[in-house]
């Protein structure tokens, strides 16, 4: 295979970098999204979003934004706060969904605290580090803060948050690489880590090392925003933000400072300062009694005018394991050095350290350091402060620490450090407000924590942060007894942590009493899913799978099963691209076109009407209605479905349009072809037939005029004619009758109406009609207590025009020209009009701008139009609606609503003095909409015939989630999670041609779709799964580390190899040669006085998959011996040469770890995995085992025999029943990591020498070398790539490669075929352990059979493939990739044809062929408007059909799972 395209299926999870920076508002103020409300008290007390939450950062206002990268993923987010009491933190609309359900309970006043999405990015490079450059707060005025991010080896971005399109755009760009800057490497190619940013807490200026020995200072701007003049930025849309105005470079060795470990500013001082953690004379362990005390830290003044830095103080003498600070925040100052055995702060007055272990040993000639009350280590700790003199460590175990400074003035006194409670394993941490702070982690979830500081005397039941998650139930009541939420590991029981050590308290000397103690209550409040580190997978079948399945309903009965997190925090992560439902009953409905359900109150007391508690959500549907192709059938909905068309005055001679709820749910409407019927129940109130007046005097015309379309929004119904017109029918609530108003209008009659819906903006926030001129003019007209909330009725026609029209005054509010064109922001037709008007240069840009567009389109002949829309906003507590649009050619179109409140441009003014009609100020003049990218594609072929109709089902609560059903040949679940889609397909059924949801006793909040066989489904989503994830996930904890893991498909098992780490005594712990382990190395002591070590304990453990509704069980575990290894497990197909019979057994080679003093050796294991009938209560029958010389590192079957990696060796093995026999040999140069066979061809990857290439010959029984790479290469995981006949080898590397090479011997450069030639390369940018190879669907556009992708996960949680291309497609494609690099404004500025580059970190490389595309850089073409994608096919030489239809058909042939 020569040609590849890469696609990242699956984000990464693992949190790398997080911080709390005033993003999308200013300190103080709200977000530009909440915009605060009249009677805010009121609103807060029945449960919706606090406008200025009280006890959240301080101060009125909400808190700041939490900023996190993940690998190449930056994302913001929204800190939402809810003000309640108990019963509003115990109501929720929905017991399993997280984006509902409180967690935590009442803390400080707050009963609700989630974290939404502002903005999600992907980036073309990994994010090294993050930092905050704060707004310089002059004259009272606010302003936002700046994000900093670095990336290898030397770029810096300065984002910054614009309101005019609602996301981040660069600030400024720093690039120090190059051959003008290659001096600054001091002639090193490889560093050990990349640039790591600090800024300085008032934002004055930031830092940036770069090169391990020099620093880049950012000098912020002295104005609030940008160089130019501060009116400029808001009319482009900005506020005051922080700002870069210079850098320059600071040569850290010039200052006698080698070899840094850290650098932090200081806060307190009048100028910057800046102090820097280095060693003078390096050491190391094996020199400590030599060397220890070799680190120092300096202090330097940082004058960015003058440019000049001079030295304050310093302080030497520190331990040489010294590796992180933290600067003390005021009104102490100073800063705090973190050790691994030891504690240390200074400042310019004074010191003071404290000692953790007996390791912590002081300098010569000084004091002993005093002595921690308990014995920690604190390497690989993180920490942030919770209050101005306590600090919260993470340990590299997940536990919790109090550091306290004891001060007097600004003298610190003393340190404490004190134990709380265990918590995830972090890999970063921080403080948001003065109420929350966030723990990120690569080997767990990430927690959201809320704290509160109180008296211990007056503490009632306090909560903790959860040690571990139950990975099997997300939302864990997290006020459960103690012994169920806190599982320990055993070296923790042993130490005995009581039970008021749970309380988190730590001692806090004050002048009053010296002995007052305090305590800090927790609770979690939201989590982030993580299913980081990916180490292993095992691709297997699913408990509700279809066994009659094919083709793409074939594929997601399977599932992917891995092995993700570290320790307490290990677990299994059970993923599924596609959604499979719970089937609860189906039935053969042929004919069948449309299904609703639809309420029917009986009680008439309407005082609830506006309580949008539990009420409506626990509200029972009463009928469904099923529209066949004559006739329409009724069926109850209590206890079971029973048809009740004859006993019901519906309309059922013939199909059924629309059926929905008017009225409050008290009324039912139906809609069919020549009218609607009003009914209470069962009992038909009144039948509205439909004419046209125009055509009144033609009868037959009027009878052909018949109603194809009908949306409902109470009170109002909008119906589609068969010429095309729109027919309005409003309700009337006191009367309860419905009418036809005159007269109707829609304005344009030429332009044909080809899309339309009604949205209605009900509720207390009324989101859609605050975007109003007139609202936002005068604010005390909001209206709180609306009873029908404002409806707006939505069209779009066929020249694209795109109306929001407001009923039913029918006024046209809101208008977008070239709506099917997919621009990146939308904004009212009249604003841009009046802006030209106000400006001739840019009118005349505009004519410009828009005359090569529609010339673009005639000579494309493209005619697109809209085919189906939706305007939706789910809940209360998530404002901003989406809108959603399906074209003629099958594009979806996604975008997210915004407000852009300009009140101080010119525009804005301008617009109110000129706006003196009504029609005017109701116009939507601050209402935006920003294009978001969506992962659907239709599966419809360019120019077919449309054979199922894509279409937009809404729904409120299916399983507790919100969302849109896209109905159509690839129906997708399109979920609100966090203010964000989550699109999860659902394969299972093929096309899907109606569905709704369905509430009753026995299908609680589940749905009922109808499938293009016929079929009627009545199901339930599964509960135990976690949809707020780019797949649906399911997380099994398993108390330990997993590290491999296989599926025996004949007997529906997984083996998994799991280490817990268990704590013995020296005694029982023996070396290779006897003696025991060595006591001088050890500091814990058990209770009988023995020194304990830690060690790890593996087994294999037999898993069998949960059934419907089941949990996963383990049902047998093989155990290890002492200091053995568990190294490999793989299912093997082996022949008995004695019988001729082939048996599938598991292997498992393991490794003795006893030092380097005695030779390696391991154990071969054979078992039989099933249910012995014998002995029903056993599951794993061991066959046979045997030691040998080398460590097991890789075992395969080929042909009948078994191949094992021994050591440096391969062997072949054969099997006669009771022995294995070595039948042939190979010479391994070093270590053999992963074994790949493909019928009788092996590759196996060495640790340092790259791939070798082998064959297996039956006659000579020998393995013979056909080629290897002679280059060096650190090599991760190997596999087969197959593309029909062709067969290439893929390589991942400890740089994060990937290369492809293949044999061909007839070549002159393969040396006659001794050297493997590389034939692409690319940069992963992640760590891959482990390639499964899937065969690809068949596409419309690709008739190849025996094409194989290959699938892969990364230790940064994300899941990628890798699948082949032919020729011409690729050529297309590659085209393109390298005019979108220059075409497209990415990101945070950075390149991404420099970031797919191969590494070799100065080593010596051959640039190979650049054949693989990057399908994260093609996926920005869809996102640009049509004009520039005609323009950009064109001068490639292609048209847009044809490279939307590869895309597409590479997104269909590879969906797996």
């Amino acid at each position: 295979m020569s040609y590849a395209a890469f696609k990242m299926v699956h984000c990464p999870t693992g949190v790398d970098n997080c911080v709390a920076a005033y993003v999308t508002h200013s300190a103080g103020e709200t977000d530009s999204d909440s915009i605060p409300l009249p009677g805010a008290d009121l609103i807060a007390s029945g449960g919706y979003w606090a406008s200025t939450p009280k006890d959240a950062s301080g101060g009125s206002g909400f808190p700041p934004n939490l900023v996190i990268t993940k690998a190449n993923v930056l994302e913001v987010f929204h800190v939402r706060l809810l003000e309640g009491d108990d019963s509003a933190a115990n109501g929720s609309n929905g017991v399993g969904n997280p984006e509902t359900t409180p967690r935590g309970g009442l803390m400080a006043g707050l009963s609700y605290v989630k974290l939404e999405l502002a903005c999600h990015y992907r980036l073309h490079g990994n994010v090294e580090s993050l930092g905050v450059l704060s707004y310089r707060h002059a004259e009272g005025r606010k302003g936002r803060d700046a994000i900093i991010l670095t990336f290898r080896d030397a770029k810096i971005s300065v984002l910054e948050f614009d309101d005019s399109t609602h996301g981040l755009r660069i600030g400024s760009l720093h690039y120090f690489e190059g051959p003008e800057w290659q001096y600054l490497k001091r002639g090193r190619e490889q560093f050990a880590s990349g640039p790591s940013v600090r800024a300085d807490p008032v934002g004055r200026c930031a830092g940036v090392l770069i090169y391990n020995s020099q620093l880049v200072l950012l000098k912020a701007a002295q104005v609030g925003y940008g160089l130019g003049d501060e009116d400029e930025s808001l009319i482009m849309g900005g506020k005051l933000c922080a700002h870069v105005a210079t850098s320059y470079i600071v040569s850290l060795r010039d200052l006698d400072m080698k070899h840094i470990k850290d650098f932090v500013f200081l806060h307190g001082y009048i100028e910057p300062v800046l102090v820097v953690l280095h060693e003078k004379d390096p050491t190391w362990a094996g020199r400590v009694a030599v060397r220890r005390h070799t680190c120092a830290i300096t202090a330097l003044s940082i004058n960015t005018t003058l440019k000049q830095h001079p030295h304050i103080w310093s302080a030497t003498n520190l331990p040489y394991d010294a590796y992180k600070l933290l600067a003390v925040p005021a009104p102490i100052g100073g800063v705090l050095v973190f050790c691994a055995n030891s504690l240390h702060y200074h400042s310019q007055s004074g010191s003071c350290a404290l000692g953790l272990n007996e390791f912590a040993v002081a300098p010569e000639g000084s004091a002993e350091y005093p002595r921690s009350k308990m014995s920690v280590e604190l390497d690989c700790a993180h920490a942030t402060w919770v209050a101005n003199e306590v600090a919260l460590i993470s340990t590299k175990n997940g536990m919790l620490l109090f550091l306290n400074l004891v001060y007097e003035g600004r003298s610190v006194q003393r340190l404490e450090l004190t134990k709380s409670k265990a918590s995830v394993l972090t890999s970063c941490m921080c403080t948001i407000g003065e109420n929350f702070f966030f723990l990120g982690s690569r080997l767990a979830d990430s927690l959201l924590v809320q704290h509160t500081l109180g008296s211990a005397s007056g503490r009632t039941s306090s909560l903790m942060v959860k040690a571990e998650r139950e990975e099997g139930d997300i939302e864990a009541d997290l006020s459960a007894p103690a012994a169920k939420r806190l599982k320990r590991e055993p070296s923790e029981e042993e130490e005995g942590v009581s039970a008021e050590e749970m309380s988190l308290y730590y001692s806090t000397p004050t002048a009053s009493d010296i002995s007052q103690k305090k305590t800090f209550t927790f609770t979690v409040r939201d989590s982030l899913v993580n299913i980081c580190p990916l180490r292993d997978f095992a691709y297997g079948l699913r408990s509700n799978a279809d066994q009659s399945a094919t083709g793409l309903g074939k594929q997601s009965n399977y599932e992917l099963v891995a092995c993700s997190g570290h320790g307490k925090n290990g677990s299994l992560s059970v993923l599924h691209q596609s959604i499979r439902p719970d089937l609860i009953n189906k039935v053969a409905l042929p004919g069948c076109s449309g299904i609703w359900t639809v309420y029917h109150k009986t009680d008439r007391d309407d005082s609830n009407e506006f309580d949008f508690g539990t009420s409506e959500d626990d509200e029972f549907h009463a009928y469904l209605i099923i529209s066949l192709e004559s006739r329409t059938m009724v069926l109850e909905t209590g206890d079971t479905l029973g048809e009740v068309t004859e006993n019901v005055e519906y309309y059922t001679e013939g199909n059924t349009i629309a059926a929905g709820n008017l009225f409050g749910r008290r009324f039912v409407v139906q809609v069919y072809q020549n009218g609607l019927r009003l009914l209470d129940g069962a009992k038909m109130l009144q039948e509205l037939l439909i004419t046209n007046s125009e055509l009144e005097n033609n009868s037959s015309e009027v009878a052909n005029n018949l109603v194809i379309e009908a949306v409902i929004a109470d009170p109002y119904m909008l119906l589609k004619m068969t010429d095309g017109s729109l027919q309005l029918v409003v309700g009337d609530v006191e009367n309860t009758k419905l009418s036809i108003p005159q007269p109707q209008g829609f304005g344009i009659t030429t332009d044909a109406i080809t899309a339309f819906t009604l949205y209605q903006d009900k509720g207390p926030h009324q989101w859609l009609r605050r975007t109003c001129s007139e609202m936002n003019s005068d604010r005390s007209q909001w209206s709180s207590t609306s009873d029908q909330g404002y409806v707006y009725c939505i069209v779009c026609r066929i020249s694209g025009r795109f109306e929001i029209y407001e009923l039913p005054r029918m006024v046209c509010v809101y208008a977008v020209d070239n709506f099917n064109h997919g621009m990146s922001v939308l904004w009212d037709q009249k604003v841009l009009e009046r802006r030209a008007n106000s400006n001739a240069a840019l009118k005349e840009g505009a004519e410009e701008d828009k005359a090569p567009g529609d010339a673009l389109l005639r000579d494309a002949g493209l005619s697109l139009h809209v085919s189906q829309i939706c305007f939706e906003s789910w809940g209360e507590k998530f404002g901003r609606p989406f809108l959603l649009a399906t074209l003629s050619d099958g594009t979806m179109l996604c975008y997210h609503a915004f407000s852009y409140d300009a009140n101080e441009s010119s525009d804005a003014l301008e617009f109110r003095e000129t706006a003196t009609s009504l029609k005017d100020l109701s116009r939507l003049t601050h209402l935006r909409f920003a294009r978001i990218p969506i992962d659907w594609v239709s599966g419809q072929e360019d120019g077919a015939k449309v054979l199922y109709e894509t279409k937009f089902c809404s729904f409120k609560n299916v399983g507790s989630f919100p969302g849109v059903f896209v109905t159509g040949l690839r129906p997708t679940w399109l979920m609100v999670c966090r203010g964000r889609l989550r699109p999860h397909p659902q394969f299972c059924d093929g096309a899907i041609l109606g569905f709704t949801p369905l509430h009753n006793v026995n299908c609680a909040h589940g749905f009922i779709y109808i499938t293009a066989q016929g079929q009627l489904k009545i199901c339930q989503l599964p509960s135990l799964l976690f949809y707020d994830n780019d797949w649906p996930v399911q997380k099994i904890p398993l108390r330990g580390t997993p590290h491999q893991i296989t599926y025996h498909s004949d007997v529906n098992l997984y083996a998994l190899i799991i280490s817990t780490p268990v704590s013995r005594p020296t005694s029982q712990v023996l070396m290779g040669d006897g003696h025991p382990f060595d006591q001088q190395q050890e500091n814990s002591i058990g209770e009988d006085g023995q020194r304990l070590v830690t060690s790890e304990d593996y087994e294999v453990r037999i898993i069998e998959p949960a059934q419907p509704g089941g949990n996963w069980e383990a049902k047998a575990a093989i155990k290890m011996h002492l200091t053995e290894n568990a190294l490999t497990v793989r299912i093997v197909s082996i022949k008995n040469i004695t019988t001729d019979q082939t048996q599938t057994l598991l292997a498992i080679g393991t490794s003795y770890v006893q030092g380097e003093d005695v030779a390696a050796k391991g154990r071969i294991i054979l078992v039989s995995v099933g249910k012995d009938p014998q002995d029903p209560g056993s599951w794993a029958r061991e066959v046979y085992s045997k030691e040998l010389k080398g460590s097991i590192s890789a075992i395969a079957s080929l042909q009948g025999h078994l191949l094992i990696a021994i050591g440096p060796k391969i062997i072949l093995h054969s099997w006669n029943g009771s022995e294995l026999n070595g039948a042939a040999f190979f010479d391994a140069p070093l270590y053999v990591v992963s074994l790949n066979i493909v019928k009788n061809f092996i590759l196996f990857g060495d640790i340092h020498k790259s791939i070798y290439f082998l064959c297996w010959k039956e006659d000579g029984a020998q393995l013979t070398l056909l080629a290897k790479d002679f280059g060096s290469l650190d090599c991760y995981a190997t596999e087969f790539l197959i593309d029909g006949s062709t067969l290439s080898l893929l390589v991942s590397d400890s740089r994060k490669n990937l290369q492809i090479f293949s044999y061909a011997p007839k070549s002159m450069e393969s040396w006659k075929g001794q050297k493997l030639l590389s034939r692409a390369e690319f940069h992963l940018g992640a760590h891959v352990n482990k390639f499964h190879r899937l065969q690809m669907l068949p596409t419309p556009g690709s008739a190849r059979s025996n094409r194989y992708a290959v699938l892969f996960g990364t230790l940064d949680g994300a899941i990628d493939y890798l699948a082949p291309l032919d020729e011409l497609t690729f050529r297309r494609l590659h085209t393109l990739q390298r005019k979108l690099v220059d075409c497209v404004s990415h990101v945070a500025g950075v390149n991404p044809r420099a970031f797919r580059q191969f590494r070799c970190d100065g080593k010596a490389h051959r640039p190979g062929p650049d054949n693989i595309v990057d399908c994260e850089l093609l996926s920005h073409y869809d996102m640009l408007p049509l004009d520039e994608q005609l323009e950009i096919a064109r001068q490639i030489g292609t048209t847009r059909a044809h490279v939307l239809s590869n895309l597409r058909d590479l997104a269909l042939s590879t969906s797996f799972l």
